[in-house]
């Protein structure tokens, strides 16, 4: 059981199904998993409390959904991508799923890219309609852990942000060295244990 938890990114398949000839990957729908969960979070707390009316939120939720998935594409090619020079003057570039004809899909998200995305979709909405920024990341701050839970595991399905080198027995073989699922231990102190903590927090707080 233990040498199968080691070896199991060569034991994984990526893609979950196709579509034709298109592959659809676990790590695209643990990412829509996760915005779609935020969501349905974010109307639960606020029919609980009554933050903002529903035509406000039904608004507000389109503005962050796309601040956060063009801030977490573009915050890719700016932090990681070693040809951001080129995305950054062909921009159209980063949005495009196909190389020399073929669909590969948008592999690459920036979790930094995506918050500062989110940050500045909710300030321009404050502005907007004229709302309390801190009244709009006071309802997202508490809908988001738990669906960052499935974030963090597509994270793991994509063999990304790997941990360090370890020895310890539920380490993951990355290539050839062993190394800790850091991406599993944020989803669950990251996710579930601070989404416990705000939701617990919350029912204590106006």
């Amino acid at each position: 059981m233990i040498d199968f938890w080691q070896h199991i990114y060569s034991k994984f398949d990526p893609v979950a199904f196709h579509l034709g000839v298109i592959g659809v990957h676990w790590y695209g729908i643990m990412y829509a998993t996760a915005l779609i969960l935020a969501i349905y979070i974010a109307y639960y707390i606020n029919n609980k409390y009554k933050i903002l009316d529903k035509k406000t939120l039904d608004d507000y939720v389109w503005w962050v959904e796309i601040g956060i998935i063009l801030g977490a594409r573009v915050g890719y090619f700016v932090f990681y991508d070693i040809h951001k020079s080129y995305y950054l003057t062909h921009p159209w570039q980063m949005f495009n799923p196909f190389m020399d004809g073929v669909f590969i899909g948008l592999s690459g998200f920036s979790y930094h890219g995506a918050v500062i995305g989110f940050i500045i979709a909710t300030i321009l909405f404050a502005k907007k309609r004229q709302i309390s920024f801190w009244k709009l990341v006071d309802l997202a701050t508490i809908s988001i852990p738990f669906a960052y839970t499935f974030g963090r595991i597509g994270n793991f399905i994509n063999k990304e942000l790997v941990g360090r080198v370890t020895e310890v027995p539920w380490g993951i073989y990355v290539g050839d060295s062993l190394r800790h699922p850091s991406q599993l231990y944020e989803a669950f102190l990251e996710g579930i244990v601070l989404g416990i903590i705000l939701f617990w927090y919350k029912k204590r707080q106006k």
